[in-house]
């Protein structure tokens, strides 16, 4: 059983504080499976227990996994004092107190990036050493040679500060301003796509997240919305998958 004062309950969903729960159950605006409850030290089991606030169902779960279709523009932080941040974006009703961004994406770059409460879930899936990929679509302002990709798949020597590991880049086509590539990752150094073209003299331009461990971007989210994961998601998040370079 996973049991917890009622007022705790309700604080820890990140909407209200411990003393604006107390008040809510004080006035009667929370309910404990239909029954209204006005003791704040009354205890509810998350298990098995529903509880509403002013006729709104909580989402009781000890942590929270959001997907996260980020736009561009934004930037992947908790707060910014002059930027809109990726918590932003997340609407109120599944807001919680201690939601972070696991890992970051470039204020530019577009696609899947999760949002938790569980700094333990965030480093398994972030760790190079567990190897969960991460895949990516990227133009550049130029072409993909079978001497990029080879590079790629060896691992490329990126300004001789450090050699990536080896990936995958795969041509997906070609435009009058450049290719379009498909890039399979194993780890998430400070900018690394874009400066792994940069090695080849080529730019990124556009660049999107499409895939994490064996959990696709939900094509029904449009840029800037998300929505909970659920558990099977959260575990396909954290599959670790070899690389496979050949097709």
């Amino acid at each position: 059983m996973n049991k917890e004062r009622l007022d705790k309950t309700i604080s820890s969903q990140g909407l209200w504080s411990r003393k604006d729960a107390k008040a809510l159950i004080r006035k009667g605006a929370v309910c404990v499976n239909g029954e209204v409850v006005k003791s704040a030290d009354s205890y509810v089991d998350w298990d098995c227990d529903s509880v509403t606030v002013e006729g709104k169902a909580l989402q009781l779960q000890q942590h929270v996994y959001l997907m996260l279709h980020k736009p561009k523009g934004v930037v992947s932080a908790t707060e910014d004092r002059e930027q809109p941040t990726v918590v932003d974006l997340v609407p109120d009703e599944l807001k919680r107190k201690g939601l972070f961004p696991a890992g970051r994406l470039d204020k530019d770059t577009t696609g899947l990036l999760i949002l938790t409460d569980d700094g333990e879930f965030a480093h398994d899936i972030l760790s190079p050493k567990k190897h969960v990929q991460k895949i990516y679509l990227a133009k550049v302002d130029g072409r993909i040679t079978d001497e990029i990709i080879e590079a790629f798949r060896t691992g490329v020597n990126v300004h001789n500060e450090y050699t990536t590991l080896p990936s995958k880049l795969t041509l997906v086509s070609s435009e009058e301003d450049g290719d379009w590539g498909r890039v399979v990752l194993r780890e998430g150094m400070y900018h690394q796509i874009k400066r792994m073209f940069v090695s080849f003299g080529l730019h990124v331009t556009e660049l999107h997240r499409i895939r994490m461990g064996k959990l696709d971007l939900d094509e029904n989210l449009q840029p800037g919305q998300c929505r909970p994961l659920t558990p099977e998601e959260v575990q396909l998040l954290n599959t670790r998958e070899e690389i496979a370079f050949e097709e």
